[in-house]
């Protein structure tokens, strides 16, 4: 049993999807297409834009979106692979709706477009911050987050891994359970270089925005279940797309819950379709049997069909 599952915000770089484009007629139209929704050139953007543009969350979560889907269409077309599960981490759960279909991708490009927007105007820039936490006990550090609150706000906003839980809120109270966590045993505790604190409740106003963005827009049957950030379990029901896209705003990604839930109901390969491999090395730490593998060249893409018998 398969599950697809797309990366985030942070897989970006520059040339992302070039040699895919390059190579598929497939890939060359999804860029196109998002060009057209979003009126300037997203191939542009992705394959020889700068670190810096590709770091404005505006820009980058389009750009994620519509790499993975160029890619998603080139193993589709090449391969023939079937899904039973798709997941994605926070943006990605974006790219696993419009691979199963309940959501067009033009539809998708623009709303994560204005997610990323709104999500960078809900906190000025240097009031929020996230780290990564290295080696410290999920319990452990959320005892520690509310310690040093201090009344600001910080929790934690992705469970990536058993040894890799990220933080977020407040600059300054960030900064304190840094100090904690590395009393309290944490290997590592690293600031991560982010114009936000996502998955944190400061992310309230973006919520709210998105929301009215989303309330207008169809969503179609699934082809098969989405494992949700927000819940860590699958779920194919469009009339809850809206919510818990609203709620994963704001909400911790449960992304090593989200593994372990498809790994339980039977599957044994994940493959991550889009750029970069954080996903793919993470599923390794948490499913340790289960076989991971990434797309988004063609290169690995012939690497993915040697291994597929495609």
């Amino acid at each position: 049993m398969i599950a697809f599952i797309f990366p985030g915000q942070g897989s970006q770089f520059s040339g992302m999807g070039k040699e895919l484009a390059a190579d598929f007629s497939v890939a060359r139209q999804t860029f196109t297409e998002a060009s057209d929704a979003l009126g300037f050139d997203m191939a542009a953007l992705c394959f020889a834009g700068s670190d810096e543009d590709l770091r404005l969350t505006a820009n980058t979560q389009p750009a994620i979106l519509t790499t993975s889907i160029a890619a998603l269409r080139v193993v589709q077309q090449e391969t023939g692979l079937v899904p039973a599960f798709a997941a994605g981490h926070s943006l990605g759960e974006f790219s696993a709706l419009v691979a199963v279909g309940t959501l067009g991708f033009a539809a998708a490009v623009k709303t994560v477009r204005l997610r990323g927007t709104f999500m960078q105007d809900a906190v000025p820039v240097g009031t929020g911050a996230m780290a990564a936490i290295l080696g410290l006990e999920r319990e452990t550090l959320q005892k520690l987050c509310t310690q040093a609150a201090a009344g600001q706000v910080v929790a934690p906003a992705n469970f990536n891994s058993a040894d890799q839980i990220v933080i977020a809120g407040h600059a300054e109270a960030v900064a304190r359970v840094m100090l904690l966590a590395k009393e309290a045993g944490a290997k590592r505790a690293l600031p991560l270089p982010v114009s936000a604190p996502f998955h944190s409740a400061l992310m309230q106003p973006a919520a709210e925005r998105l929301a009215a963005v989303l309330t207008p827009l169809t969503f179609g049957p699934f082809s098969c279940p989405v494992v949700s950030n927000v819940e860590a379990s699958a779920y194919a029901d469009p009339t809850r797309v809206k919510e818990l896209l609203v709620r994963q705003v704001c909400a911790a990604v449960r992304w090593d819950e989200s593994v372990l839930a498809m790994q339980k109901s039977g599957v044994k390969r994940f493959i991550e379709i889009g750029p970069g491999k954080v996903l793919t090395g993470l599923v390794k730490r948490i499913a340790k049997d289960c076989g991971a593998e990434q797309v988004d060249s063609p290169v690995s893409l012939m690497k993915l069909i040697a291994g597929s018998g495609a």
